[in-house]
């Protein structure tokens, strides 16, 4: 069994670094410490609040290259978010920054891990769920890991409500929960080659 460390970094936007959540965790939080690997995992959260696929696409290698170690199982997460759709970028240009991201990164030998959009905001069910089915689609292309919140929190009232009780657009404790719990039950473990301590 593979004893190196395990580094995983996190990029995305303001749901990445937890805004919101009054513990502080956020969902990328509560991931890690549900994540059985003896001291081996080092998880780095690294979030631009607001950031789009095309920022995200022109800054995550050289932020990633600095926290690689060539002896460590270097990971790549990437939170995906709505802003996209705040800054008028059509869904065939969100696909091809992730698209793009996903190909560096399987050039540079990284295990990559896809989390989508959540609902919320002032963008519409419709419009937040084409962008979800948009890279779900990229990302299934190539066998990567695609964790779908759209679908499974459009209607669900927890999320709602807690959505309702902030500002609209982030979640807060009960929201980063739910996020967890569906990263935790899509792969995230098979993922990193670990055993699964979740029911």
């Amino acid at each position: 069994m593979d004893q190196r460390s395990i580094r995983v970094c996190v990029v995305g936007d303001e749901l990445v670094a937890g805004v919101g959540d009054p513990r502080g965790l956020g969902w990328v939080g509560r991931v890690a410490a549900r994540t059985p690997a003896a001291g081996r995992l080092t998880v780095m959260p690294l979030a631009v609040p607001g950031e789009t696929t095309a920022g995200l696409s022109a800054r995550w290698d050289a932020e990633v290259s600095l926290r690689t170690d060539p002896a460590a199982d270097n990971r790549l997460v990437i939170g995906l978010g709505r802003a996209d759709l705040r800054a008028d970028i059509s869904p065939a240009r969100s696909r091809l920054n992730l698209a793009n991201i996903l190909d560096v990164a399987q050039r540079r030998g990284l295990e990559t891990f896809v989390v989508g959009p959540p609902p919320g905001g002032p963008e519409t069910p419709d419009e937040v769920g084409e962008l979800s089915a948009a890279f779900a689609d990229v990302a299934t292309r190539r066998n990567i890991p695609y964790v779908e919140t759209f679908a499974p929190l459009v209607s669900h009232e927890q999320w709602l409500a807690d959505l309702a009780a902030g500002d609209g657009a982030l979640p807060g404790q009960a929201g980063y929960g739910l996020l967890a719990w569906l990263v935790l039950h899509t792969g995230w473990h098979q993922w990193l080659g670990l055993p699964s301590d979740t029911p």
